[in-house]
């Protein structure tokens, strides 16, 4: 006979959010504090054209925190859950296009910690973090957490 470990449903839906959050304050708070440092990491993608670049550094970061804020308070949870997958799609894609091109740089996700070189694995966490927070999205229009 196994003993299986089960989760409630509501407590694996907060340890999505505060996961998801989480990951969206620890994101974003550092290039809140050097937005420069940022918008290299930005540019270096040569994605987006110059002129968007500092826009970008600047408020893409803000946009983390704000996203990572409700979403580890509880607060308008479909709508955060929504715009953390969007954020999360746009950031797998860049990665992925990035790597197609053969650029070799560092992803700039957590300018707080060392160098990262985009790879398969910088993608297949980028997916992870995008399947939970799919999760996340698709509980939260089943449940009424929304304040």
């Amino acid at each position: 006979m196994t003993n299986k470990i089960k989760i409630p449903k509501h407590m694996f839906f907060s340890m999505a959010r505060l996961f998801i959050g989480g990951l969206f304050l620890y994101a974003g708070v550092p290039k809140i504090m050097d937005p420069t440092a940022f918008a290299h990491a930005v540019y270096r993608y040569q994605i987006l054209p110059d002129f968007l670049v500092n826009l970008t550094a600047i408020v893409l970061p803000w946009l983390e925190v704000i996203t990572g804020g409700f979403l580890v308070a509880g607060i308008w949870m479909a709508g955060a859950a929504l715009t953390a997958n969007l954020m999360l799609y746009i950031f797998a894609a860049a990665l992925v296009a990035t790597l197609v091109r053969g650029l070799n740089i560092d992803c700039g996700c957590f300018v707080n910690t060392r160098e990262e070189i985009i790879n398969a694995g910088t993608i297949a966490r980028d997916i992870a973090f995008l399947v939970v927070a799919g999760y996340l999205f698709a509980a939260s229009l089943t449940r009424r957490t929304d304040s």
